[in-house]
């Protein structure tokens, strides 16, 4: 059994179709009061915010996992967006585009921490006006990093992929399992 310090449904569902044993809860950490502006600083700084939030309030009977993730196009954070045209400012910036996806993820039990910050890389083709714009209507990229969706609205813009994807979903399980064996 884990906690997953994460409101996230996506990282709760990559631990569920792995058959991980989790419960799920928040701990509370401002990124607001990061004023990085490398991404890789970024990411590293809110996961560790989150992970020393998470084990004070906590502690370690049971391991804790936190995570964060942000995306990056043109050398530019695109945080989670507060409203619907801030979304769509934001998802036309990474059409057509470059776009980097950072996920550092903490593991940490009595015995041992696991801290991991992995990238990937997606090239995207132009997004169609029509589809963008149905997408931003659903509010699925409410809460999103970049308000982008790998597994669902961008999916189908993919051109190249380089890296995880279970990154880009926020949680590099691939590199989290062999750690769950304690």
């Amino acid at each position: 059994m884990i906690l997953l310090a994460s409101s996230s449904p996506t990282r709760a569902k990559i631990l569920k179709d792995f058959d991980i044993k989790f419960i799920q809860k928040q701990c509370f950490f401002d990124e607001e009061i990061i004023q990085e502006k490398s991404a890789k600083n970024f990411v590293y700084i809110s996961a560790k915010g989150k992970m020393t939030v998470c084990e004070k309030e906590y502690g370690l009977d049971i391991p804790i996992l936190c995570a964060d993730t942000v995306v990056c196009s043109k050398n530019k954070i695109l945080r989670k967006a507060k409203n619907k045209e801030e979304a769509k400012k934001i998802l036309l910036s990474q059409s057509g585009n470059d776009v980097s996806i950072l996920t550092c993820m903490m593991f940490k039990t009595k015995k041992l921490s696991l801290i991991d910050l992995s990238e990937t890389k997606y090239i995207f083709d132009i997004f169609d006006k029509n589809d963008l714009q149905k997408y931003l209507e659903t509010d699925q990229w409410k809460g999103k990093a970049g308000a982008c969706m790998v597994e669902g609205f961008c999916k189908k813009y993919i051109k190249k992929v380089i890296g995880l994807q279970s990154n880009a979903m926020g949680l590099q399980i691939e590199k989290l399992l062999p750690f769950l064996k304690f």
